[in-house]
């Protein structure tokens, strides 16, 4: 609430309070270094007014689905009364590089009309934002495509790796660690990770075996390869990210550099390291977008050109087709961005989320029902539910019009549901469980996602990450 400016009271010591914090003690005494203190009165101030999203591209398929719906509940409680009767929302400025249909996507998203800023130039070469440089004065990037029909995928890819990694050892003992520093990480891509644990195994035996043997054909000393099992996936917890990425800034050569690192598609976003020269793309990602923003992760630095190679796999039609097409392909390569899918009042997206969008609205626009213990206050008749539901509808019209009879359905529906909820517990009904007493057995309106919604309850979503499922597996040996 208090990020919404809707706060009643400021403490020196915890900052803004809201209405749910009517516990909070009225002063401090002084504690060590910390002074004494009073908590006072304030006014609420104005709620989010510049909103930046960054990477709009990302925000599509399923999470952009569910972030859309979410979207409704921020719009309305970011916006605040102008001139008449007309509300002032936020000014949305989102960044993107590779992007098909933005005015669908932003229209689904956020309910509004795109303008393109800057736009674009009297010439092609000229963008504003970037500029076309010769490849004398820029080297930009290289493609390379690799097909093996009649051999497995891995067979290919340990000959690609141990050839890479061995010359990368040559050039580095023969021009030093200046531009050769560049190529002496080498960066995997993978689509699953399922292909990427193969590979893992394949860098701890055969790549290795294979570099030896490449190594006494050249004449040349075998690279020893360090720090060869780092990944880069969301099996990684979130705290060892900064440290993955602090290796790949080291050069090589320094304690802790990375010779191989092996990644799924975290490494399309937010990875700037300008050393990076050299990447293996295990098979054609699924989207076009996806692919230039992974492979752009190498030969950011202007003076050693990036080279990024993609291992095909034959017996996969798509990739045999980006094969035979991989010239004209690459050449007008963002002719092939796909437009995004954003639908946010679809029908399993509104069973997911639509009763957390009704909630969270109520909570948080009226301070009377705001509480957790709150939840029985709710009155479907009250002005605050009418403009929960006008604002609804008028969002539902402006992205999907043919939708608005099966929503307005649901949402008397979900009413329905809540005022059952009311009437079967009473002063009983709380909004959610105590996070502290889990197992509490008192009547709530929405569990975790995880779990069985219990006496009428329904589950909510925890997180919009969409990741694979995990299990445990325990192996117990018998003599």
């Amino acid at each position: 609430m208090a990020l919404f400016g809707r706060v009643d009271r400021y403490c020196p010591r915890h900052g803004y309070l809201v209405h749910t914090d009517a516990n909070h003690a009225v002063s401090h005494r002084k504690a060590g270094n910390l002074p004494a203190v009073n908590v006072g009165q304030c006014q609420p101030f104005l709620p989010p007014e510049f909103i930046i999203q960054d990477e709009l591209h990302l925000i599509s398929g399923p999470l952009g689905t569910l972030s859309g719906l979410y979207e409704v509940a921020i719009d309305v409680l970011c916006a605040r009364p102008g001139i008449g009767n007309t509300l002032i929302r936020p000014k949305v400025i989102a960044s993107t590089a590779t992007i098909r249909r933005a005015e669908d996507q932003v229209r689904n998203l956020f309910a509004r009309d795109v303008q393109l800023f800057p736009p674009a130039g009297l010439e092609a070469g000229d963008s504003f934002f970037a500029t076309a440089q010769p490849l004398t004065k820029q080297p930009g990037r290289c493609y390379v495509g690799i097909y093996a029909p009649g051999r497995s995928v891995k067979t290919a890819l340990v000959r690609v790796y141990a050839i890479l990694l061995q010359i990368a050892g040559e050039y580095l003992a023969v021009y030093g660690s200046g531009i050769a520093d560049a190529y002496t990480t080498l960066v995997g891509y993978f689509n699953s990770l399922r292909e990427l644990g193969g590979a893992l195994r394949l860098l701890e035996d055969d790549i290795v075996q294979r570099i030896e043997y490449l190594a006494k054909q050249r004449n040349q000393p075998p690279r020893t390869l360090h720090n060869e099992d780092c990944e880069l996936t969301s099996r990684i917890p979130s705290r060892d990210i900064p440290k993955i990425l602090g290796l790949l800034e080291q050069p090589v050569g320094t304690p802790g550099a990375l010779d191989v690192l092996l990644a799924t598609n975290m490494i399309s976003v937010g990875v700037d390291v300008p050393r990076l020269g050299l990447m293996v793309v295990n098979g054609q990602p699924k989207t076009s977008a996806e692919y230039i923003q992974a492979t752009s992760r190498v030969g950011r630095k202007v003076s050693a050109p990036g080279m990024a190679v993609t291992v095909y796999n034959w017996s996969r039609p798509r990739d045999i087709s980006h094969y035979e097409r991989f010239r004209p392909y690459h050449e007008a390569i963002y002719r092939h961005v796909e437009a995004t899918s954003v639908t946010p009042f679809a029908p399993r997206a509104r069973d997911k989320a639509l009763h957390a969008i009704v909630i969270a609205l109520a909570r948080l626009l009226h301070a009377q029902w705001a509480e957790n213990k709150a939840a029985s206050r709710f009155d479907r008749s009250h002005p605050i539910t009418q403009r929960i539901l006008d604002y609804l509808r008028s969002r539902v019209k402006a992205i999907d019009p043919s939708a608005l009879p099966e929503v307005e359905q649901q949402l008397q529906t979900l009413l329905d549901w809540w005022q059952q909820m009311i009437t079967q517990n009473g002063t009983d009904l709380r909004y959610q469980p105590n996070p502290f007493k889990p197992n509490e057995p008192i009547p709530v309106l929405m569990h975790a996602a995880e779990e069985r919604g219990r006496g009428g309850s329904k589950n909510r979503s925890t997180s919009l990450r969409e990741v694979e499922g995990e299990s445990q597996l325990f192996v117990k040996w018998s003599n």
